[in-house]
C-alpha cells in the first residue's frame, strides 16, 4: 500500500495524508457518542501531549529537512529556514486576530478575532481550524520534499502519523463543548469533524506551491514550522496548563515530544 502511494504524484499523497489526519479529527469527534462528560486531567494531558508532538515535528520534519536542503546554497543553510519560520509565525499571528473563534471551556464573552454574532459552535469549529491550517500545511509541504528523496517520504509519512494522532483530542475537543451546549451528539460529532476539512485544502495547496517551485522549498517547510509553533506557544501549551494540573500538562508535552521522535527514528 505505501508503495503503491509512494508512486503518486507529491500533491496526490499529501491529499491522502491530509485525508488520513481528517478522518482521525473524525474519529476523535466520533468519542462523543461514548462520553457524556468531560474528564479535565484527560482533557489536559492530551492537549499537551499533542503540543510535544507538534514541538518536535515542526523541528525534526520541518526545520532540521529544510536547512539540509541547503547544504548547496550560495549563502548560510538556515537562513531559508529561519526566513520562513518567522514568516509563518507572523502569518498565523495575523490569522489569529483577525479570524473570530472561541477556545474550548471558555465563556462566549471571550472570543477572539473580529466580533461577530456566530453561534458558539461556529466559534470552537473555528478555534480548531486555526490550529489545522499550520499542520495541513505542514503535511502537504513535507510530502511536497519527496522528490528530494526516501528520506523525506519517510519524515512525511512519520509527520501525518504524529500529526493525525494528535487530531484525536482536537475533534473530542470541539464535539463536547457543543455536546454540553445541547445538540444532539450527532451534530456535536458533525462540528467536530469539520473542524479538520480544512487540512486537506491547506495540504494540497502547500504541496503544490513547492512542487511548482522547488527554491520555495525550504522557505515554505520553515513557513510549516512557523505556523505550528505559534499555535503550539500561544494557544495549545496555555490550553493544556489552563486547569491548574500543571505537572501532568508538563509532562503529557514531553512524552508527546519523546513520541514523535521515536516516531521519526522508526519511520525513517
Amino acid at each position: 500500500m505505501m508503495d503503491q502511494l509512494s508512486q503518486l504524484n507529491p500533491v496526490i499523497q499529501a491529499l491522502a495524508a491530509t485525508s488520513f489526519t481528517w478522518g482521525l479529527t473524525a474519529l476523535g469527534a466520533a468519542l462523543v457518542f461514548l462520553v457524556h462528560r468531560p474528564n479535565q486531567r484527560l482533557f489536559e494531558s492530551m492537549l499537551g501531549m499533542a503540543a510535544g508532538v507538534m514541538i518536535a515535528a515542526s523541528i525534526f520534519s520541518l526545520l532540521l529537512p529544510a536547512i539540509s536542503l541547503c547544504t548547496d546554497c550560495p549563502y548560510p543553510a538556515w537562513i531559508p529556514a529561519v526566513a520562513g519560520f518567522l514568516l509563518g509565525s507572523v502569518f498565523i499571528m495575523l490569522l489569529d486576530r483577525v479570524l473570530p473563534h472561541l477556545h474550548p471551556g471558555l465563556a462566549v464573552e471571550k472570543a477572539e478575532g473580529i466580533r461577530t454574532k456566530l453561534p458558539t459552535s461556529f466559534l470552537l469549529v473555528l478555534a480548531v481550524t486555526l490550529h489545522n491550517i499550520p499542520e495541513g500545511l505542514a503535511v502537504g509541504v513535507a510530502f511536497g520534499s519527496v522528490s528530494g528523496g526516501e528520506i523525506y517520504r519517510n519524515l512525511a509519512s512519520a509527520l501525518a502519523i504524529g500529526i493525525g494522532i494528535q487530531n484525536i483530542p482536537e475533534g473530542l475537543a470541539v464535539a463536547l463543548p457543543v455536546r454540553n451546549a445541547g445538540q444532539s451528539r450527532l451534530k456535536a460529532f458533525w462540528f467536530g469533524q469539520l473542524s479538520a476539512v480544512v487540512e486537506p485544502v491547506a495540504g494540497v495547496l502547500g504541496a503544490a506551491a513547492v512542487t511548482v517551485s522547488q527554491p520555495l522549498l525550504p522557505y515554505a517547510l520553515g513557513f510549516a514550522a512557523g505556523a505550528m509553533m505559534y499555535v503550539v506557544v500561544e494557544e495549545v501549551i496555555p490550553e493544556s496548563q489552563a486547569g491548574g494540573h500543571n505537572d501532568l500538562a508538563t509532562f503529557s508535552t514531553l512524552l508527546g515530544f519523546l513520541a514523535m521522535v521515536v516516531l521519526d527514528v522508526v519511520v525513517v
